[in-house]
């Protein structure tokens, strides 16, 4: 069965970075859609970033210019580098990743970004 692991989670000043990884296993990555959701306390979870099995990728309005999404489908993993960043940003990092009508989601990474 298809199983997700978030890393890379941690505390950072203002500024500064993060790269987040999601481990996949149990299937074929890369017949999959990938995705980067967060979820701040008190708000609803939102998309990130999204790369596709076909390479269309997606970012939110607030993180255009500071993060980057990508795949490597020879390691099955996706990343999401965070530079500048705003402690905004705080947050639950949620992997995520569909096929068909099938989604599946990790267990989350806190991303937290002092001022």
């Amino acid at each position: 069965q298809v199983q997700l692991v978030e890393s890379g989670g941690g505390l950072v000043q203002a500024g500064g970075s993060l790269r987040l990884s999601c481990a996949f296993s149990g299937s074929i990555f890369s017949l999959f859609h990938t995705r980067w959701y967060r979820q701040a306390p008190g708000k609803q979870r939102e998309l990130v970033a999204a790369i596709t099995r076909d390479g269309t990728i997606f970012y939110a309005d607030s993180v255009k210019g500071r993060f980057t999404v990508s795949r490597d489908n020879a390691k099955n993993t996706l990343y999401l580098q965070m530079n500048s960043l705003k402690p905004e940003d705080t947050a639950v990092y949620y992997c995520n990743t569909q096929r068909t009508s099938t989604v599946y989601w990790g267990q989350g990474t806190q991303v937290t970004v002092s001022s």
